[in-house]
């Protein structure tokens, strides 16, 4: 009996000690290298993503006859592509960052009101949760735009209300299935309070399936934003982003396709990237699928 024991603590680590695959370095090591680029732009970026040069518009990239310091070329102001594309990725990914944190902050912290404290509190919170999911959200950008403008903090605003409900909804479920359990009678028996319980004793046991969400949604508030700023509604000129760059760069895509390429590659890299880290982060933190 006592061996069989020893054997089973003698796997249980080396379970947990696995290795990472491959394919999962090489996405961390891209999205490493794609996040140093977003953040240290101004020092990477060789031109200044705004100053126009129009005697030099629409040439080609240095690989294909272009000038030898236009990587990517240039567009149709003779502005530096590869200088735009990196200072537009430090904006999608800005935008896509803090929208995510703020709609995972409100969303959860409903969800854990919601789901410990229950009853009346319970049933209201839950009913605007389903008047979030009812109300067309795109309708609901185009409104807030209209009304607030089109300046980068209301992008963010309106970014950030996508999904939240999501989070609410994830985190209600799993509050209502700990809330129950014998270490939570524990502290409130000893006094502790509710403040105390939620961020304490109840958060920190549901947050692989809460960063399993954050990391899944992150792409979807990625392509939101640049699908905005592709319709003319998001980030405005002269500011550089991803999603505008290919959508000022659609009606050249016959005569200078490197318009379009290059910023819809950096979306692509980034969502994709994103996707798979957490689709293989799902399958890690589900104890179920362990082998």
């Amino acid at each position: 009996m006592a061996s069989l024991f020893e054997a089973s603590a003698a796997a249980t680590p080396a379970r947990r000690r696995r290795p990472l695959p491959a394919y999962v370095i090489i996405l961390m090591v891209i999205g490493a290298v794609l996040v140093l680029n977003a953040l240290l732009a101004p020092w990477l970026a060789p031109f200044d993503p705004d100053t126009t040069r129009l005697l030099r518009r629409l040439r080609p990239p240095s690989w294909l006859g272009g000038p030898s310091e236009s990587w990517f070329g240039t567009d149709q102001l003779g502005r530096d592509l590869l200088s735009r594309c990196i200072y537009g990725l430090r904006t999608s990914l800005g935008i896509a960052l803090v929208g995510t944190l703020i709609g995972c902050a409100v969303g959860t912290t409903i969800g854990l009101i919601s789901g410990y404290l229950g009853r009346a509190v319970d049933t209201v919170l839950m009913m605007l949760v389903d008047i979030q999911i009812a109300l067309p959200y795109l309708l609901l950008v185009l409104v807030g735009i209209a009304v607030l403008g089109t300046d980068l903090s209301v992008l963010i605003l309106l970014i950030s209300l996508h999904s939240w409900e999501n989070y609410a909804r994830l985190v209600r479920g799993q509050v209502l299935a700990v809330r129950a359990l014998p270490y939570i009678e524990a502290s409130e028996a000893l006094g502790a309070s509710t403040i105390r319980i939620l961020f304490r004793h109840v958060l920190p046991n549901i947050a692989s399936p809460l960063l399993v969400m954050l990391t899944l949604n992150f792409p979807a508030i990625l392509l939101l934003e640049s699908s905005l700023s592709f319709l003319g509604i998001g980030v405005q000129p002269p500011t550089a982003s991803l999603g505008r760059m290919v959508g000022e760069g659609r009606h050249q895509m016959l005569a200078a396709w490197w318009l379009v390429v290059a910023p819809a590659a950096l979306i692509l890299m980034v969502t994709l990237t994103a996707q798979l880290l957490g689709d293989w982060l799902r399958d890690r933190l589900d104890v179920k699928t362990e082998k």
